[in-house]
């Protein structure tokens, strides 16, 4: 075997190995229906953290009641704001859709308690016990309006209680063109005596969302930056959290100094509350496990406020899509710290998070998200062209010494060691490394991955159409060969089912075409073994990844038909004009069949 012909085939070998390992240790996702939580449920007696005295219990689990409500109405989102608790609970975002059917219902984002997965955020005080906490609002006190009467950016609303007993709190609500509320909770305290309060904000999910993946290349759960810290944390891991009895389960307790968020976040959505910039403040993670209801709490420093004083405590609430745009906004000119990391980037965050910038800026020009994706695979090969021009021009450096290399195997005979150290100065004499040959396709590995993470993961990706079919980049081919791409009158097979990865679309067998034809730029091997792994190699990716995004099979493509260029170029340029049509028509050649020497001898009738 030639050791161009052995480099080729350990760096298909080794890309085959990598991407098969992928597809059977994380399958497509599947979606997983989630238990519905009890409308009603009641949480159990717990301590919020303070410096100097024991606080009372955080507010009990909303009921779920019938309530008049303030209407919330954007230019991205709408929805309403439930008096009963005061709580944020009713949220639609306008720009985004179920599916990509134009007439498909809005994303719904949160959900008010007593519906299926109620998912929503609240606030209220906590005391030292200088108040009875049923002196103090709480998830189903009814607020008054005092101020506004729909909540738009320009018009904040305001919500009012008395608690009779000479307190007063007031609740503000604001919010900006996009996805930010702010949140301003106000007390005065006539009740002769100074009080010492913490404002607290929680976010409820009852169970996890039916819509969760539980994908290994996505982070659904919660996530939270503490000091710079970031850390995520899936449901399933919630629910295994220690004990703590002070919290009623299982829970993790974060003292935060600085800045730092927490929230949930989805495949393309999230709810993250942020106290103000610079405030400590203490973040809480538990699951409540008899109500099966998954909580993430900001609990504030203390305040004191003297008889006849006032305070008020303002935090910010994100409600919204997971825009890297906007998420960038935030953290730079509003000071929500390390915001575009809840973008869940994954382990090469390093190549994900400057892919994803590059094809973010294709996209602003061009227009098209796959016009974008074949020209950020054109500024990939070029940025790696000086390694992979010079692991080429040694393959064919390699192809060059071959006639050096069969004279010195018909020199060394069976002496296998002396063929190996007479090799080894042969490369070293004409400067050629044997194992430079791999290195395009391992290099291609990680960026195939991260463009991977990048396409599945970034909302930029999702419903972002191509051409003619392709109307969803993040989903894969919806054209099958099982009706002939839409010729025939009957749907293809749903994604994921057996005849799906068999009756396969237009973009995979382009990949596997485009594969076959960079690899008849050489001949095939003369060991049959060799040959055969060539033959099939191209038609097994074609079918592997036929269930990827339509994205990442456009990727591969166009990567695989300027890897193609770029051999044929490199070839040339040291002599060596490759026969391609020479090599195709031989791979299709029939070979003869063994001819008279392969009859038995007659038997020698001399005696």
């Amino acid at each position: 075997m030639d050791d161009q012909n052995k480099n080729l085939i350990l760096a298909t070998v080794l890309s085959f190995l990598v991407i098969l390992g992928w597809f059977l240790i994380f399958p497509p996702p599947e979606t997983q229906q989630a238990p519905q939580a009890p409308a009603a449920a009641t949480e159990a007696t717990t301590t919020a953290p303070a410096p100097t005295a024991t606080a009372t219990s955080e507010a009990t689990e909303p009921a779920a009641t019938e309530t008049a409500r303030l209407a919330i109405d954007t230019p991205r989102v709408s929805g309403s704001i439930a008096l009963t608790g005061g709580r944020v609970d009713d949220l639609l975002l306008k720009d985004y859709r179920v599916t990509i059917d134009p007439n498909s219902p809005l994303v719904r984002l949160l959900t008010p308690v007593g519906e299926k997965e109620s998912y929503y955020a609240r606030y209220g005080w906590e005391s030292d016990g200088t108040v009875a906490s049923a002196d103090l609002p709480g998830p189903n006190t009814v607020w008054t309006q005092t101020a506004g009467s729909t909540l738009t950016p320009d018009s904040p609303v305001t919500l009012s209680w008395d608690n009779g007993k000479g307190m007063v709190f007031t609740r503000t609500f604001a919010i900006d063109d996009n996805y930010m509320f702010t949140v301003t909770q106000g007390v005065t305290n006539n009740s002769g005596a100074p009080v010492t309060l913490y404002p607290y904000g929680v976010i409820d999910r009852h169970g996890v969302p039916s819509d969760t993946q539980n994908f290994f290349v996505l982070h659904e759960g919660v996530v939270r930056m503490a000091d710079g810290q970031l850390e995520e944390t899936r449901y399933k891991d919630v629910a295994k959290l220690p004990v703590i009895e002070a919290e009623g389960g299982p829970a993790e307790i974060i003292q935060v100094t600085q800045d730092g968020w927490i929230g949930f976040t989805g495949h393309y959505w999230q709810t993250i509350l942020i106290p103000a910039d610079g405030q400590p403040f203490t973040a809480v993670t538990k699951h409540l496990v008899e109500s099966d209801i998954y909580r993430t709490t900001v609990r504030n420093q203390p305040v004191t406020i003297a008889p006849g004083a006032s305070a008020e405590n303002a935090s910010r609430l994100f409600a919204g899509a997971k825009e890297w745009e906007t998420l960038r906004y935030y953290q730079d000119e509003q000071g929500v710290h390390g915001f575009v990391d809840s973008i869940d980037w994954g382990w090469f965050y390093f190549l994900t998070k400057p892919i994803f910038r590059v094809l973010h800026a294709l996209h602003g020009i061009i227009g098209n998200m796959g016009l974008a994706i074949m020209a950020l695979t054109l500024v990939l090969k070029i940025i790696v062209l000086p390694l992979a021009w010079k692991s080429y021009a040694s393959m064919a450096r390699m192809k060059e010494l071959q006639p050096e290399i069969e004279k010195l195997k018909e020199r060394a005979g069976d002496d296998k060691a002396m063929m190996q150290r007479d090799m080894m100065a042969l490369y070293k004499e004409k400067k050629v490394n044997p194992a430079a040959g791999c290195l395009p396709v391992l290099i291609q590995i990680p960026i195939f991955f991260s463009l991977y993470k990048v396409i599945f993961v970034t909302l930029e990706l999702r419903h972002a159409p191509f051409f003619g079919w392709l109307k969803d980049l993040s989903a894969p081919d919806p054209s099958s060969l099982f009706n002939l791409f839409g010729l025939l009158p009957w749907a293809a097979p749903t994604h994921g089912t057996l005849l799906a990865t068999v009756f396969i679309g237009v973009l995979p067998i382009l990949l596997g075409i485009s594969m076959w034809f960079q690899q008849k730029l050489n001949p095939a091997p003369a060991d049959p073994a060799q040959a055969a792994i060539f033959a099939w190699m191209p038609w097994i990716f074609m079918f592997m990844l036929g269930g990827f995004a339509s994205g990442l099979v456009l990727y591969w493509i166009t990567n695989n038909t300027i890897t193609f260029a770029q051999q044929y170029l490199i070839m040339r340029s040291h002599g060596s004009k490759p026969d391609f049509f020479g090599n195709i028509k031989a791979s299709v050649k029939r070979k003869p069949k063994a001819a008279n020497d392969a009859k038995a001898p007659k038997p020698d009738t001399k005696k």
